[in-house]
């Protein structure tokens, strides 16, 4: 995990501001909705991507592998499928 050397305070209703620089690198506009996760003890941030979209990449990424006949794109797919599950 990349440090940013960001530091900011939880205001008084549980709020986090994102600076400006930040949401700009991750394309994050005003009003996109970002999806929330815990991993242990840290909090991650990402912005958030219907599952429409991702059941859409997987259904791509099915087709290819069904017409893929070489064992490493089939292994590749395969490991793409199950990171955006």
């Amino acid at each position: 995990m990349k440090s940013t050397g960001i530091v900011r305070k939880v205001d008084d209703l549980g709020r986090v501001v994102l600076p400006k620089e930040l949401r700009r690198t991750l394309g994050i506009e005003e009003k996109d909705p970002v999806e929330i996760f815990i991993d242990g003890d840290q909090i991650i941030l990402q912005k958030y991507q219907p599952n429409i979209e991702k059941d859409e990449v997987v259904a791509s990424l099915k087709k290819m592998a069904v017409s893929a006949k070489n064992p490493n794109v089939l292994e590749t797919i395969d490991r793409a499928i199950k990171l955006i599950r």
